[in-house]
């Protein structure tokens, strides 16, 4: 696949499931859109590879909120009910807040440590046990992070 059909097919994957309303661009493996109902923009990126249908890391603002760069991942399967979920950026490791196939940041101040941890690293795994206890990883490439996150902060100042 050519370097110009890879950025296109990850903004079919990623834009059509979430229905977004304008692309802000696409930054290697990263894009970014704005919705306006509800009024919010954001980064966003697929797993590097995975068979499940679905998983999704994004970094959000929501204005009318005044909610700036909030993380949710969406994770290829859903976690074991009382399990941890674990984020690892670089040397970084977090544990967050999960509930079936959603996982965020604990607060505001995880998600701007989650923000800077993802500015200076280039791979990020989330790992969580599944329903039946066995253990998966959806592993994401962070080249083009940084910009698309700037992109979804400038696209709803």
């Amino acid at each position: 696949m050519t370097r110009l059909a890879l950025p296109l097919l990850a903004i079919g994957l990623i834009a059509s499931p979430l229905d977004a309303k304008d692309s802000l661009g696409v930054y290697s493996s990263w894009a970014a859109f704005r919705d306006d109902s509800p009024a919010r923009c954001y980064a966003i990126a697929k797993p590097m590879r995975g068979r499940e249908a679905g998983p999704f890391a994004s970094i959000a603002s929501w204005p009318r909120q005044n909610i700036r760069t909030q993380l949710h991942i969406q994770l290829s399967r859903p976690a074991r009910d009382g399990s941890d979920v674990r984020l690892t950026i670089g040397s970084e490791r977090f544990t967050l807040a999960a509930n079936g196939r959603n996982a965020w940041a604990q607060d505001a101040r995880m998600d701007a440590s989650v923000v800077a941890a993802l500015r200076a690293a280039t791979r990020m795994s989330v790992s969580a046990l599944d329903e039946r206890g066995r253990r998966f990883t959806d592993r994401y490439d962070l080249a083009g992070v940084a910009t698309a996150i700037d992109a979804a902060v400038v696209g709803c100042a």
